[in-house]
């Protein structure tokens, strides 16, 4: 668990959930910026969202907004919207659990991302490109420069702006007030600079990069075997610049790279976290948010760096991945939530639709965010910030507007999620999830140094269609001396799998392999992408499961190397000699077993086997277009939550079976009574809608 200084903590992440004072607790908000709004309209807007059955504010508080020179700060003597201890305590009033923002970045659409343009304006505390240069983010309005979180000199700064602003949430942080958590920094991916050899190459960021490798390897001579370089001291260890790979033995040293990048985030947040706790927040939980991470568009994998989720929560109480989307993208929805609800300790997006940006490409209605809301609750989501619930400059189209007026509409929808969260009693579910599809987080590295175009860091689509994000489109298509090159196999069997699974009905969620093997424990199948290395970890984790009684899916290879091409046979000792004409192997392993698919074609019936033979709970449904979760009451068995979605432009009668007796149906958006038949529910369902219902079975 994260380091909290010796301070009593009332606030914790136990079961999946929020917890106060040992009370677990929903946490179902949204986001009001105090300063963007005329203070003669806080409380009216309040009300409007309270109205709307809302019990948590998210409040960005921004350096920039407060800062009139350096070390001095308008907290409303001159300005009275600034007045921050004010606006807490009118929701403390209002009755309204609180989660805080402070930055130091915190985008929010401002000009300067938050920071005081001074801050921006010092070169000392720019990030470093690979050719030398400053990093410049191309934002609108204005483009602006990536600032180096390697720095003393940037923290020695932050301190001054974390000295005056802590010192007045700490006297609002529970038990004293309605601070329940507080975010550590805003969506930290160099700026949107994911691409490999954007940032940072600061002197500092280096020094750090050595550290790293030194600490992983143990000591200069064990960093030189695995790169199979000569290195006399550490300042001689360079990180790569472009991607120039052309054997196997050229990985570590890119893989390496990856993952130092995100290694400098997690120590970044980890070292702002520590100033937060210093000054007063040590007894609330910390958070991060990462940026949505699959790039524009949505992609099925390739997402895991520089993200380090699994890592940054060694740090933090809990990580979450924002989401922005329209009703078209619901499997973009379905992949983050997803992963989300199978890695974090805590499933919470920390920013959830309502309203956009003014730049933002198609952004749909209000038919498209109650689409998305319940695409995000149907994967398991716990909590959530709809981000914004109030407009302002830069937002549009939120459920009340910055004069207090609401729109109808918006209110109306917003107000039945929460009334659908209650009336379902959703806070007693959890997620039924027997399969855990790990993407390989080893070849994703490799994917996202193997780049060769970069783009500027960006949130927006570029025109001509390209991502920063590393993709099949942008990647080297070396096979550095494999049969075929694995950061873009590693893509289309990652696919493969995911299709086969929907296909199955089975429960699945997402993660990655660094999820320690121990967080498997309680799912019958793990799936994995397997090509020509593995590491030795990973391998002994899917033997164990095995072991113990899981059933492993691997393909399309057994790996015989480990992450530092050294031979490892971990894997393939476990399988031994077993071969097989069709493209399949399955083999016992302690009381589970081992199955290897070789050929793309085998995919879907070997996983549907394997599905099967270790008794995963299947759901059938008449269209393969529909996609089903369930959700089970752990202290009441006869009752769960079937969430059934049309994610297709067409209607469609649908029918599903959940194998099991049913009793009795209510679908909790509208609250009306369905007629079931023995196991099934048939009901014609819209485009782009998902039904919600509340049933009571027999075994």
């Amino acid at each position: 668990m994260p380091h909290h200084s010796g301070t009593h903590r009332p606030v914790t992440i136990q079961n999946g959930s929020l917890a106060i004072d040992g009370e677990e607790v929903s946490l179902y908000g949204g986001a009001v910026h105090y300063w963007r709004l005329e203070r003669d309209r806080w409380e009216g807007i309040l009300d409007s969202v309270k109205r709307m059955g809302f019990t948590m504010i998210s409040i960005y508080i921004p350096w920039e907004a407060h800062e009139i020179e350096k070390g001095r700060f308008d907290f409303g003597e001159i300005n009275p919207s600034n007045d921050i201890d004010a606006f807490l305590t009118l929701c403390e009033q209002k009755g309204f659990k609180i989660v805080v923002r402070p930055g130091p970045q915190i985008n929010s659409e401002l000009t300067w991302f938050g920071y005081p343009e001074r801050i921006l304006a010092d070169e000392r505390l720019h990030a470093v490109s690979a050719k030398g240069s400053k990093v410049i983010l191309t934002q609108v309005p204005k483009p602006i420069p990536a600032l180096n979180y390697a720095s003393d000199a940037f923290y020695e700064e932050t301190a001054l702006w974390y000295d005056a602003i802590c010192s007045i949430l700490a006297k609002h942080a529970y038990p004293h007030g309605g601070i329940v958590s507080a975010q550590v920094d805003n969506e930290m991916a160099y700026f949107f600079g994911v691409n490999a050899y954007i940032a940072d190459y600061s002197v500092e960021s280096l020094e750090g990069y050595r550290r790293f490798l030194l600490g992983k390897y143990g000591d200069l001579p064990a960093v030189a075997s695995a790169y199979s370089r000569q290195y006399g001291e550490p300042a001689d260890i360079e990180p790569p610049r472009r991607f120039e790979a052309t054997d196997k033995l050229d990985i570590p040293w890119y893989a390496d790279w990856a993952e130092y990048r995100e290694q400098y985030l997690v120590d970044s947040m980890d070292r702002l976290a520590g100033m937060m706790r210093e000054r007063g927040l040590g007894g609330i939980t910390l958070f991060h948010n990462y940026p949505h991470p699959l790039g524009p568009g949505g992609a099925a994998s390739g997402f895991t760096t520089p993200f380090n989720l699994m890592r940054l929560e060694e740090k933090l109480d809990f990580v979450g991945f924002d989401i922005y989307s329209r009703k078209e993208l619901f499997s973009h929805v379905k992949t983050v939530a997803s992963y989300v609800v199978g890695t974090s300790r805590y499933p919470y997006i920390p920013e959830f639709i309502a309203g956009v940006w003014p730049w933002y490409l198609n952004p749909g209605d209000w038919h498209d965010e109650e689409f998305v809301t319940k695409a995000a609750l149907m994967q398991g989501i716990r909590g959530f910030s709809r981000y914004m619930l109030v407009e302002r400059d830069r937002w549009l189209d939120s459920p009340v507007r910055r004069d207090g007026r609401e729109r109808p509409e918006k209110v109306a929808m917003f107000g039945n999620v929460n009334t659908m969260l209650d009336r379902g009693e959703y806070h007693r579910f959890r997620r039924d999830a027997d399969v855990l599809l790990l993407a390989n987080r080893e070849y994703d590295r490799l994917e996202a140094t193997s780049v060769l175009v970069s783009f500027p860091g960006d949130f927006l689509e570029t025109p001509s269609g390209f991502s920063e994000y590393a993709g099949p489109v942008t990647v080297s298509e070396s096979t550095l001396g494999f049969d075929q090159p694995v950061q873009l196999a590693k893509g289309t069997w990652f696919g493969a799998f995911s299709e086969a699974l929907a296909g199955t009905g089975a429960s699945t969620v997402l993660s990655d392999t660094d999820l320690r093997p121990e967080r498997w424990a309680g799912r019958k199948v793990v799936v994995l992408t397997t090509l020509d290395y593995l590491d030795e970890g990973v391998q002994r984790g899917l033997v164990d499961f095995a072991r113990e009684g899981g059933h492993v899916v691997v393909g399309p290879k057994v790996p015989e190397l480990d992450s530092v091409m050294r031979p490892c046979s971990v894997l393939a000792d476990a399988i031994g000699e077993a071969r097989s004409a069709d493209g399949v192997v399955t083999v016992d392993v302690g009381s589970g077993s081992i199955t290897v698919v070789s050929d793309l074609q085998s995919v879907p019936q070997a996983v549907a086997d394997v599905v099967r033979d270790a008794g995963v709970h299947e759901v059938t449904t008449n269209d393969p277009r529909l996609d089903v979760t369930i959700h089970s009451d752990p202290q009441d068995p006869s009752t769960v939550l079937v969430f059934v979605a049309n994610p297709s432009a067409e209607p469609i009668d649908a029918e599903v079976s959940m194998g099991v007796g049913i009793k009795e149906v209510q679908e909790v958006w509208d609250g009306r009574d369905v007629t079931t038949s023995g196991g099934s529910i048939a009901e014609p369902m819209a485009p782009y809608s998902i039904h919600v219902y509340r049933c009571t079975v027999t075994a």
